[in-house]
């Protein structure tokens, strides 16, 4: 048996190893995702997704924690399991639990988020929440999602930060490079947005490290 984390970054596959679940990596691509879930589906008891998000509610800053209640996508909307919920949030009271947005490309200005979370309510986004969310629904598995928030809502990401990353969910370095050089001025934002990042995938750990291994799951026997 085995939970199933949905996850964009190798980073976040890394953390999820170490809780004890199966990382499914997506690299940003959410078509590579789907797939991805579908050939690992077959002793699946639960899905979660894990990693890092965008922040869309104003109040919500670097390494915040959001507990998805729900998640939605474009005409879409899934509720999280109620049993496995409760579970995270008596572990991680110190979280937020609101609706996550899932979305195929990367929010990477400031009228996007604030689009987000006027038309959905949701306080965070991220890339693979609801090809997670639409696959559990079809599987009939408990899912959740956990999110730490890495670039505010107040926060645009820099050029360099949004190109494509490898289906490993390691970034093209190459790539990252040739943007910078394109446009130097970006690199303060891109350190910036380093250093944002470090700080929610340390949240991350924690929480992961606080829930224990299969993140309290209360579907694996």
């Amino acid at each position: 048996m085995s939970i199933l984390a949905a996850t964009g970054l190798a980073k976040e596959a890394r953390i999820a190893r170490r809780a004890g679940l199966e990382p499914v990596v997506g690299g940003g691509d959410a078509r590579l995702l789907a797939r991805r879930l579908q050939e690992a589906a077959n002793d699946a008891v639960a899905v979660v997704s894990l990693g890092i998000a965008g922040g869309l509610a104003p109040l919500l800053k670097t390494g915040d924690v959001v507990i998805a209640t729900h998640v939605v996508g474009a005409n879409e909307h899934y509720t999280c399991d109620a049993a496995w919920l409760q579970i995270l949030r008596g572990r991680l009271a110190y979280s937020c639990s609101a609706i996550i947005a899932g979305i195929d490309e990367a929010a990477s200005g400031v009228g996007v988020k604030k689009s987000l979370f006027r038309n959905t309510g949701a306080h965070a986004v991220d890339m693979e929440s609801h090809i997670a969310a639409r696959f559990a629904k079809e599987r009939g598995l408990p899912f959740v999602a956990l999110r730490v928030i890495c670039d505010g809502a107040e926060r645009a990401l820099p050029p360099a930060a949004l190109e494509p990353l490898k289906p490993s969910g390691k970034p093209r370095l190459l790539a990252v490079l040739g943007s910078v050089a394109r446009d130097p001025e970006q690199i303060p934002e891109l350190l910036r947005t380093g250093r944002e990042a470090r700080k929610a995938l340390r949240a991350l750990l924690l929480c992961c490290d606080l829930l224990g291994r299969g993140l309290g799951c209360p579907y694996l026997g």
